[in-house]
């Protein structure tokens, strides 16, 4: 049966080891996890030689008989596979029913049931957990999850992407799972070849180096050639240079936040209205900093931020200036 954490400890991620059985739980709210967990159960039907009859339900509008009807041997279909989707939201006849199969479930058939999470249908997540197999697919908050999906969907598919190709990706788009789906699945489609730098930026270059946070990123790793160089392209496609010094400060602000909380013994990114994956890149990123240089790096950006707000007639200048200044002072 797939490992569960404890309940000191987070929930195990399981979903890219899924393999079929009898009765399957995934359990979980990452929908695209589930997605590729069901996606691998059927991969491993068809290359045991069989080509399942897939069925899907909706336990949130389920009636009666519809999973033993699902179910029920057919003297021509190959052995079935039933999805079963919306668990959290089931109707008291998926219960019964569900509860009646998972007790003598049919050998030559799947079944998977979908969970989300919550409260509702207990029971039933009880019963599956002591009879079925339960693989999990939780919420990626963190810098390093997403950064590890997206190269599990280039190696699901078979192609090669080095670290930084992945690490740009992410940057790019985000952390959204779903929209990194969707970007990996498209540079899959319209690169020939391995995954690199080049083909991120010839596809999401705009997104990936024209934002401040790419410009604070790479000041506050000290990398000052870097940092102006995404400054200037930013300025030179069409972005104000206000935002880019309002994304420094934020980045700023990030860091002040996490070695504060780290100084009083923890951090809890709830606490600090901040994402785990931002609280993650800070932790890093503060091995760089001291108190007395990001107090001389916010002087710096607060003045800048004055400068281009109306006290100076080369803004530019200031943006580049300041960034500058704060990659020095990580360095």
């Amino acid at each position: 049966m797939a490992a569960r954490a404890s309940a000191k400890g987070p929930v195990e991620p399981t979903w890219h080891s899924a393999r079929p059985a009898p009765v399957v739980l995934i359990y979980g709210p990452e929908d695209v996890l589930g997605e590729r967990a069901v996606e691998r159960i059927a991969h491993l039907m068809r290359d045991s030689g069989t080509t399942p009859t897939v069925t899907r339900l909706d336990a949130s509008s389920y009636h009666a008989g519809d999973l033993l009807a699902a179910t029920s041997p057919s003297l021509f279909a190959e052995p079935g596979l039933v999805v079963v989707e919306g668990a959290e939201s089931m109707t008291d006849a998926f219960l019964t029913d569900s509860l009646a199969y998972a007790a003598a479930p049919d050998p030559e058939v799947v079944v998977v049931i979908r969970h989300r999470g919550g409260v509702r249908g207990k029971k039933l997540l009880d019963s599956l957990r002591s009879t079925a197999v339960e693989y999990t697919c939780p919420a990626v908050t963190k810098d390093a999850e997403l950064a590890s999906f997206v190269a599990s969907e280039f190696s699901r598919a078979g192609r090669r992407a080095s670290a930084s190709a992945v690490r740009a990706l992410v940057d790019a788009v985000g952390a959204d799972v779903a929209e990194l789906a969707a970007a990996s699945a498209q540079l899959m489609s319209d690169v020939d070849g391995a995954i690199d730098d080049a083909a991120v930026a010839r596809y999401y270059g705009t997104r990936v180096n024209a934002t401040g946070y790419a410009v604070a990123d790479a000041a506050i790793a000290g990398d000052a050639v870097r940092a102006v160089s995404l400054a200037r392209h930013a300025v030179e496609t069409g972005t104000d240079p206000v935002p880019l010094i309002a994304a420094l400060a934020v980045k700023l602000r990030t860091l002040v936040k996490v070695g504060a909380a780290r100084g009083r013994g923890g951090v809890d990114a709830r606490e600090l209205g901040l994402a785990p994956w931002q609280v993650d890149r800070a932790r890093k990123e503060l091995v760089k900093w001291d108190a007395n240089r990001l107090a001389q790096a916010i002087e710096a950006t607060a003045q800048a931020d004055a400068d281009v707000k109306g006290a100076s007639r080369a803004p530019q200048f200031v943006l580049e200036r300041v960034v500058r200044t704060i990659a020095e002072l990580a360095s």
